[in-house]
């Protein structure tokens, strides 16, 4: 038998050499409910994804409610036993920040503080350390609202690759992606993840650094004004979610919507934005104030402006408001 001495790299039998393509693998840092969303968005559109939480106990958390998450889309026919599998295949959770230093893109989503604050100083910790362990063209990005990349980005040596990103709403029908180019965000950077958003089948929108973005100060003035229109007893909450819903042709009312996005995660919204514009139209409602000290907090806890049973479906309104 004759000799085989060519090499076989060139014919595609080896993948030695094949070069990586872009976004095959991004991290993130934080995984609380926004977090989890982004995960697991990303793991369905193929991609691998590693996330850095602070505890053990976090990482299983997390991974349980992302499973979770996919069982209800097995449920509702949107999802095979096999494509869970290899979804969460590509999931991986970890506590060291080593291990996403072969990733091209990396989002922190770290939560607010449980008094209201920004945690921008957190968050800087968060984009140095990425600095340290990332090479210089991956992008680093903030999933944040309010929090504006360019203060973020002041300190590091790579200031280029930092942009800000935001899912305004965490279901499966909301796809779109409003992304923020800083001060010192790079053409470059702006264009890869526009090339992100259409990897995850998300119409990108981009919009100025400012504080609330484009969603969150259309939404928050009209829950504003729909809690108003309640304590004035023009109408219910159940109807004015209706007229919601109808006339504007809304998948969720205003008020189940809030409920959705968390009480507690909007009353830190709307504060940091009252602090910022001066604007009392972004000052939280006493309704929404009273919610959040009681700890009615939405679906998460099982009780907002509705009444929630373990499955999340609402029972009807909370009496207690």
């Amino acid at each position: 038998m004759a000799e085989i001495i060519e090499p076989i790299e060139e014919y595609g039998l080896s993948s030695k050499n094949k070069k990586r393509s872009l976004f095959s693998k991004i991290g993130v840092v934080g995984c609380g409910r926004d977090g989890r969303h982004i995960v697991s968005l990303t793991a369905l559109s193929g991609i691998e994804v590693t996330f850095v939480e602070v505890s053990e106990d976090r990482i299983q958390l997390a991974l349980k409610d992302i499973e979770h998450g996919l069982d209800t889309k097995i449920e509702n026919w949107g999802l095979t036993q096999g494509e869970k599998r290899s979804t969460m295949g590509r999931i991986k959770g970890t506590l060291d920040y080593q291990d996403l230093q072969d990733c091209d893109f990396v989002i922190e989503c770290i939560r607010y503080d449980v008094d209201g604050g920004r945690s921008t100083d957190l968050r800087k910790e968060v984009f140095r350390n990425l600095e340290q362990v990332l090479s210089p063209d991956a992008i680093i990005a903030t999933n944040a609202t309010t929090v504006i990349i360019s203060e973020l980005a002041a300190d590091l040596k790579y200031k280029a690759r930092c942009i800000s990103l935001h899912f305004p709403v965490s279901h499966t029908d909301a796809r779109l992606l409003e992304i923020v180019r800083g001060t010192f965000t790079s053409e470059e950077a702006v264009r890869k993840v526009y090339h992100f958003a259409h990897m995850i089948k998300h119409t990108a929108i981009q919009v100025h650094e400012s504080s609330g973005l484009v969603s969150f100060r259309m939404m928050i003035t009209m829950l504003n004004e729909a809690c108003q229109i309640w304590m004035e007893n023009v109408a219910s909450i159940e109807d004015i979610d209706k007229e919601f819903t109808i006339i504007f042709g809304q998948r969720f009312g205003i008020f189940q919507l809030a409920d959705i996005l968390g009480i507690e995660k909007l009353v830190m919204l709307m504060e940091d934005m009252f602090d910022e514009y001066g604007d009392k139209k972004y000052k939280a409602s006493p309704v929404l104030w009273k919610l959040f000290r009681s700890k009615q907090l939405g679906v998460s806890t099982k009780r907002g402006f509705y009444i929630y049973d373990d499955a999340g479906k609402i029972i009807g309104p909370n009496d207690l408001i």
